[in-house]
């Protein structure tokens, strides 16, 4: 886990796209997309059916490191307003496992507007101290907001060559955290959706095998614009509206 402050409150960023709040014993994650998979094969794009349950046995494994009294899901926690009728019962209980007692918040997204889950409570967005939890980062300054959305994604040099993955965006007064399901794509920081977030610059703190790794927008390169079988409606912009 990597130490950041925010607002004054001291938070740990997990190399897996986690974020924890020992204060709180919060654990916040964005972005699952349960059932990306079964979407997608409904469109005849034939993908293994396993990311939700991947997405939770990893989200498990961070619960049992972690032991959160709450658990923040901040949106587009479903892929779309049908993945609970796809989910597989198995996947369901293990939902229902992880959410027994605990107070789990599911941040309603885009994807998953007027989606009502069989565990836990749906909020439009969490204030909590000085914190607030969201889904889409609001354009206006904002001190405090932890966001989704945007599955931000950098690439930089190295000795052994270039390295790119999912990301940390933060200017130290809002952060917007990486996706967190399995089967989620990622769209590049130095893509004009991110400058009006943080007009005063950024860094980005980038997952490695293990820990979380901190450049400057300065040491940031282009992502290339790779067509994804599993982010072919990933906007390359206007992604407020779609991401």
């Amino acid at each position: 886990m990597t130490p950041f402050t925010l607002q004054g409150e001291a938070l740990r960023l997990d190399a897996t796209g986690a974020l924890w709040w020992p204060a709180q014993r919060l654990l916040a994650v964005a972005d699952l997309h349960f059932e990306k998979g079964s979407s997608f094969a409904a469109r005849g794009v034939m993908l293994p059916p396993y990311d939700t349950r991947a997405t939770l046995l990893q989200l498990g494994n961070l619960m049992r490191r972690y032991d959160p009294a709450t658990v923040v899901c901040l949106g587009d926690s479903f892929h779309d307003r049908k993945a609970l009728e796809r989910l597989a019962r198995d996947d369901l209980a293990r939902l229902a496992t992880l959410a027994t007692a605990r107070d789990w918040i599911w941040v309603e997204g885009n994807h998953d507007l007027g989606l009502v889950p069989p565990v836990g409570r749906v909020v439009d967005e969490l204030a909590l101290g000085p914190l607030l939890f969201r889904h889409i980062p609001a354009l206006a300054p904002t001190s405090g907001e932890i966001a989704g959305h945007f599955h931000p994604k950098a690439r930089v040099a190295t000795r052994a060559g270039t390295f790119s993955s999912s990301c940390f965006a933060t200017d130290g007064r809002r952060v917007v955290m990486p996706a967190f399901g399995a089967y989620t794509g990622g769209l590049d920081v130095l893509d004009p959706e991110f400058p009006p977030l943080f007009p005063r610059g950024f860094r980005v703190l980038m997952a490695g095998r293990e820990r979380l790794h901190l450049f400057p927008r300065a040491a940031l390169l282009p992502v290339p614009d790779r067509p994804s079988r599993l982010d072919p409606e990933f906007p390359r912009a206007g992604a407020r509206k779609g991401g």
